[in-house]
């Protein structure tokens, strides 16, 4: 016979997983409608311009195929602003060599970083303050652009009246262990903002990415350019939500079909790298992050071993009571949710075979790295040391 206390306490714990299970159902509700990838773009667009800016720092090994992209690229596309960090590993030469056979690309080297500055945001300040187009492309150095990338982004941001839009990628090259833990850590992104492609989500669950983010300029400008994420980690999120705050059109859609992305070289380098930015704590409040974090654990991190736990309860011939089947039904219920998330998400990954279809199984894992990436706060980015403004004055 099970204690009373110990029923109360199973009972209330149901119950806050379950009221959590309803908040992410109803937060996935509008995934239902959401628009399908973004198709290229196949001819030309002369009627407004695009400058694009890549911020690099040693990105030799990377940025080669994000310049033949660009390079491949057709109007609205006027101008690639390349603003350099003062790269030592062979960066420049590269993008020296590209502006040779391609004009519209301009090699630059931001000023140098003020006090309070992320590297990567001050470089799109920098950007920002040399761009001539009407609109602003934000494009990462591992983000490798198809043909009809430029004119498909302008057009979807026109279709809905988008003053900002971003789209997500498709990661490609992965290899198995990545496969096997990166989707489960994207699937607490979805749990926590909601699904890509909806038509105007809240000001807080606004998702951005800065490996292909478009903003009109006049926008940006006439909001104080980069200045109100100087210090964020998580800029494009950051700087998505202070816009949409402020009543700007903001859409994150899905742009498969338009960008490929081979962020990280290995499970590690990712688990580092990604894993110290995507609880998003520079753009959410406090009291968000951590009830994201538990929302993470009781619709995701949980439910499958519990539903082993009561397997085994089940096994030995234990006595079944009704809570039994209510857990049961819940733990049940989050999983099979967290299949079909499988299935949704599968367009976004060139590559998925076992390790991706069996990416569950580091659900625990992904909700362990965003508990230790909300407890603590960021000080270095890719071997740049940021001193907040606070520190420093």
């Amino acid at each position: 016979m099970v204690p009373a206390a110990t029923q109360f306490v199973w009972g209330v714990l149901l119950a806050g997983q379950g009221v959590l299970l309803a908040v992410l159902l109803w937060r996935l509700m509008p995934g239902r409608h959401r628009r399908p990838p973004i198709a290229p773009r196949a001819a030309p667009r002369s009627d407004t311009t695009v400058s694009v800016v890549l911020t690099t720092l040693n990105e030799a090994e990377r940025v080669g195929p994000c310049l033949e992209g660009l390079m491949h690229q057709q109007a609205p596309l006027l101008e690639v602003l390349v603003v350099d960090s003062n790269s030592t590993d062979g960066t420049r030469e590269l993008v020296a060599t590209a502006a040779a056979r391609d004009a519209r690309i301009r090699l630059l080297t931001d000023p140098p970083l003020p006090p309070g500055w992320v590297g990567k945001v001050w470089a799109l300040e920098a950007g920002l303050r040399e761009a001539q187009g009407e609109w602003v492309l934000g494009i990462d150095a591992d983000t490798v652009p198809r043909p009809g990338l430029i004119g498909a982004v302008v057009d979807a941001a026109d279709r809905d009246g988008y003053g900002v839009v971003s789209f997500s990628p498709q990661f490609v090259e992965q290899t198995s262990a990545e496969r096997l833990v990166q989707p489960a850590m994207l699937t607490t992104l979805v749990y926590r903002c909601g699904a890509v492609g909806v038509r105007q989500p809240p000001p807080n669950r606004v998702l951005a990415n800065g490996q292909c983010f478009l903003a009109r300029r006049d926008v940006l400008l006439q909001h104080g350019g980069y200045a109100a994420v100087r210090e964020s980690f998580s800029d494009d999120v950051t700087l998505a939500r202070f816009l949409a705050a402020r009543g700007i059109h903001v859409g994150f859609l899905d742009g498969s079909a338009l960008i490929a992305v081979r962020a990280y070289t290995s499970l590690g380098q990712m688990w580092r790298e990604w894993g110290r930015s995507f609880d998003l704590k520079d753009a959410t409040p406090v009291w968000q992050r951590w009830l994201d974090v538990l929302l993470v654990w009781a619709v995701q991190g949980a439910p499958f071993p519990l539903l082993v736990v009561l397997g085994v309860h089940a096994w030995r011939g234990a006595e079944l009571s009704m809570m039994f089947w209510i857990a049961i039904g819940i733990n049940g219920g989050a999983f099979a949710l967290r299949l079909y998330m499988l299935w949704a998400l599968r367009g976004s990954y060139d590559t998925r075979g076992l390790p991706y279809w069996s990416s569950w199984l580091a659900d625990i894992a992904a909700a362990a790295r965003l508990t230790w990436s909300t407890l603590r706060t960021p000080r270095i980015w890719r071997g740049r040391v940021f001193i907040p403004s606070t520190l420093s004055s």
